[in-house]
């Protein structure tokens, strides 16, 4: 807001907007944008910050999702993949549905083989052995 406020403030002082765009470090066309909100909704309209981010489809299905992959986990994401689709019908590459996945808060875990120490002793290797000594 500040920034905004910097800029109407410069080009109220006879600034062009490229120089007010350059002394608050963004660029020209944002500066035009400032100016256009304010002669919408004056102060409020500067006021109101509305981006335009699309929805996901998957979002509409995202407790069915949930509750699925938290009842029956998977393994890869490729197996999430195609249990979304199973489950919506719609057809997402990895990197979507893994970000999506990130979303809902599950992580992937690694699946390792847990290192257990050898034995003390075996069975083979604890018999007694005959001793070699030297002649005296």
């Amino acid at each position: 807001m500040r920034e905004r406020m910097l800029a109407l403030w410069l080009l109220h002082n006879g600034d062009t907007r490229r120089r007010a765009a350059e002394i608050v470090g963004v660029g020209r066309a944002t500066v035009q944008r400032y100016v256009a909100a304010y002669r919408d909704g004056g102060l409020d309209g500067l006021r109101r910050w509305d981006p335009n981010r699309p929805e996901s489809e998957m979002a509409g299905y995202r407790e069915l999702i949930h509750e699925s992959l938290e009842n029956q986990p998977v393994r890869t994401v490729a197996e999430a993949c195609d249990r979304i689709f199973q489950l919506t019908g719609l057809r997402r590459g990895p990197s979507q549905v893994r970000k999506f996945l990130k979303d809902l808060g599950l992580k992937f875990q690694r699946v390792r083989m847990i290192p257990v120490p050898p034995k003390k002793t075996w069975p083979s290797t604890s018999r007694s052995r005959p001793s070699f000594s030297k002649p005296t």
